[in-house]
């Protein structure tokens, strides 16, 4: 039976699939699909059998968005204030700009317990290069403006779930009752939250002057890297405002997306600088919150290998003798 045994276990193997893909430039569209290729790693019987062995096998199964789109379908969420709504009557627009902290939570928690994944545009900008695949069920959290509550009420909200985001703060306002300050700032860009821009003073890009279009788009994007230490690459649109002029503008800028208020879940690098939204009010109901979602994409599963090998203490130096110096 020991003989069974010890032939049983000749070979263990493990196939890691995963997927390549060639692009050029930044965000340029992929090409093809490519086909799944398989790697076998092949582990000696003693190795994988032997109770001395120093290494340890982990499979992991994720589920993922392929690479090879070139169109995806990623609900890009878009909140302001995260605070106890204002009166409608003495602040209407306060109001429809408001989503309260128990609001805000009991979607986070929905997204969580339904196996969603918030990206960033980072990971979008990966997926479009063929460099990564999207976690299934992606999703963007977004929050305009900058506004306190940002740092005080959703930052937590989400770092206690685990969540990215992308926060469009508005550089002339930082440090102003009532936004956000630069240590909260940075702190925030140090755990998770990307931070992207929202114009010098969230100006009407639409109706202003070409030079003073790139000044808010220039300005804000100096401010902003300087104070986070790396390229600030994400724009918003102040209240969704923009025209040709506009996007030509913030690509001349150094931006590589922007995003709009204007409703969809379809995405594609060419419409890169007018991505749509899904506007998260607060008056809704978790179940429309939900429809807004759209459908996920297809997922397929990829299986990675994780060995661990336990750390060996190097030998003592050995002490140098007269003969080992000559």
């Amino acid at each position: 039976m020991l003989t069974c045994v010890r032939g049983a276990a000749v070979l263990l193997t493990v196939a890691v699939t995963f997927y390549l893909l060639q692009v050029s430039g930044q965000l340029a569209p992929p090409a093809a699909s490519h086909t799944l290729r398989s790697i076998v790693i092949p582990v000696s019987a003693q190795d994988a059998t032997s109770a001395t062995s120093q290494r340890e096998y982990f499979l992991t199964r994720l589920e993922v968005v392929p690479l090879g789109r070139q169109n995806i379908t990623l609900p890009i969420l878009m909140y302001h204030y995260v605070r106890t709504p204002p009166s409608i009557i003495s602040d209407s627009l306060g109001y429809k700009l408001s989503v309260s902290p128990a609001v805000f939570t009991a979607q986070m928690d929905w997204l969580a317990l339904h196996g969603y994944n918030p990206v960033d545009f980072n990971d979008v900008r990966a997926y479009f290069a063929g460099k990564e695949p999207l976690p299934a069920k992606p999703v963007v959290i977004t929050l305009d403006d900058g506004y306190a509550d940002l740092y005080t009420t959703a930052f937590p909200i989400l770092a206690a779930h685990g969540f990215k985001a992308v926060a469009y703060i508005v550089s002339g306002f930082v440090g102003r009752s009532p936004y956000v300050t630069a240590p909260q700032v940075v702190q925030m860009d140090q755990s998770g939250i990307e931070i992207a821009s929202h114009t010098v003073d969230h100006a009407d890009l639409s109706r202003s002057s070409m030079g003073s279009v790139m000044r808010e788009l220039s300005d804000s994007k100096r401010s902003l890297e300087s104070l986070v230490g790396h390229p600030v690459l994400d724009f918003a649109y102040p209240s969704g405002k923009f025209n040709a002029q506009t996007v030509a503008a913030v690509q001349r800028a150094g931006y590589a997306t922007a995003v709009t208020t204007m409703f969809s879940v379809d995405h594609s690098v060419a419409d890169r600088y007018l991505w749509t939204r899904v506007r998260v009010g607060g008056g809704e109901s978790l179940a429309e919150f939900v429809s807004s979602l759209g459908s996920p994409m297809p997922t397929t599963t990829i299986t990675t290998l994780d060995i661990e090998t336990a750390e060996v203490p190097p030998p003592p130096l050995a002490r140098p003798t007269s003969q080992s110096l000559r």
